[in-house]
């Protein structure tokens, strides 16, 4: 876009001074003569007063081109102004050339885009700082009673304040996790693999938990299933937060089914639950940090660092859902 503008306006520049050329030109091979069609001379036309009109008609309709190009870039320097003193809300006005306009589009995006990453790191200090409230409050006063006397420095109050640590570190985990990946610093140790690895294994690290809430765990393989070239460690977190999700939210006699298939270049994998489901006005932000229902025990994370690990990988993740029937998570990764 910069180079078209430049372009266009050197073409101005271009297109003016050759003008002013043409009529110097003119002027000067008349030399000042007035000639009829047979090439007598008939007298005394004033060409050097003509010369200076046409040319004062050209500087005023080069100077109206120059302001209507440059007020428009005025305000685009205004609002990067107001940006830079920290009014993140500053916008220009959308006017002015095709080129200038695009220009203040291009800008205003980038604004947007600025006060949407201010907003999120705002609310995401804000989720930490509630998050680690909890935990931090019940350490201080379980130490503070055992100061006091109030309570035994036994091993039901220390492993109370060693699970609120645990909680605490594996929120810092997480946000570290979420971050590196994020901005891409996550390392991943790709290696290449059938799906069924990843399934068989999922599936029995949450068995024995299915089982014990007396909900079935079912999988399902299609056939012509490529094989992966992923980081089988974070594949399997992705898993394991889609399956640990599924089982905190189907009751008993439910059923939780992963599946794995074909899709085109790809493989697709989905974790179905026959549990509650999500609200519809909640369903857009089931991946968005700390995003978790009233009656959930963790931090609002997992979905999250799934859909981070996924994207990490080139691949995709979606849900969908159906209140009171149930939800399925997908998500799809280029195949080898």
């Amino acid at each position: 876009m910069r180079g078209h503008f430049i372009r266009r306006l050197a073409i101005g520049f271009g297109i003016f001074f050759l003008f002013v050329f043409l009529v110097g030109w003119l002027g000067a091979a008349l030399g000042g003569g007035w000639f009829d069609r047979g090439g007598e001379h008939r007298g005394f036309f004033p060409w050097f007063l003509f010369f200076p009109i046409v040319l004062l008609i050209g500087f005023v309709a080069f100077g109206r081109a120059i302001r209507r190009t440059a007020r428009p870039i005025g305000d685009v320097m205004d609002a990067a102004g107001k940006i830079a003193e920290g009014d993140l809300s500053a916008r220009a006005a959308v006017h002015g050339p095709a080129d200038v306009r695009d220009l203040a589009g291009a800008f205003n995006r980038m604004a947007e885009r600025l006060e949407r990453n201010e907003r999120q790191r705002r609310d995401l200090l804000a989720d930490v700082a509630h998050e680690l409230r909890t935990p931090l409050s019940v350490i201080r006063g379980r130490v503070e009673g055992m100061r006091d006397g109030l309570y035994e420095a036994d091993g039901e109050h220390l492993d109370l304040i060693e699970r609120e640590t645990d909680v605490m570190a594996r929120l810092l985990e997480d946000l570290q996790l979420l971050s590196n990946a994020e901005a891409g610093a996550l390392p991943l140790h790709r290696e290449r693999l059938a799906s069924m690895e990843l399934l068989d294994a999922a599936l029995a690290a949450y068995r024995a938990e299915a089982d014990e809430a007396e909900i079935a765990l079912e999988a399902r393989a299609e056939d012509g299933v490529p094989p992966l070239d992923v980081d089988r460690v974070r594949i399997g977190e992705v898993l394991s937060n889609l399956l640990a999700n599924a089982l905190r939210h189907t009751p008993a006699g439910g059923t939780v089914t992963l599946r794995v298939a074909p899709a085109g270049e790809a493989v697709a994998f989905e974790v179905t639950d026959t549990g509650e489901g999500i609200p519809a006005d909640e369903l857009p932000h089931v991946f968005d940090r700390f995003a978790k229902s009233p009656e959930s025990r963790g931090a609002g994370l997992g979905l999250a660092i799934a859909k981070s690990l996924v994207q990490a990988h080139g691949g995709t993740i979606s849900a969908e859902s159906t209140p009171g029937r149930g939800t399925t998570i997908r998500f799809v990764l280029p195949a080898t």
